[in-house]
């Protein structure tokens, strides 16, 4: 009895914590998470790079700003060339999302 409560219990959990503190991204991983994709590509990259993270603990506390437009404030870019995302998550616990942004 104690082995099918254990169980239960352990499958009641990963359905409920399942992609809890995950940031938007194109690939899943419950462990562990730091894959990278394009979000947008122009004719070249420009001479300069800015980024913005966003942090989400849990899925339930979320703070940050990572728009296209932080980023390139935070690296003086007037002319955006090319956006980037990279995403990191441990356990669903604890995840990030960083806009890339490289340009003029």
């Amino acid at each position: 009895m104690k082995k099918i409560l254990l169980l239960a219990s352990m499958a009641t959990a990963s359905v409920l914590f399942t992609a809890c503190a995950t940031a938007a991204s194109t690939v899943t991983g419950f462990i562990y998470n730091g894959s990278s994709y394009p979000v947008a590509v122009g004719s070249a990259t420009g001479s300069k790079e800015g980024r913005a993270t966003c942090t989400s603990i849990l899925g339930w506390v979320a703070y940050g700003d990572c728009t296209i437009n932080a980023a390139a404030n935070n690296g003086g870019i007037n002319q955006v060339k090319s956006v980037d995302t990279q995403v990191k998550s441990i356990l669903g616990i604890y995840a990030t999302s960083t806009t890339i942004v490289r340009g003029n």
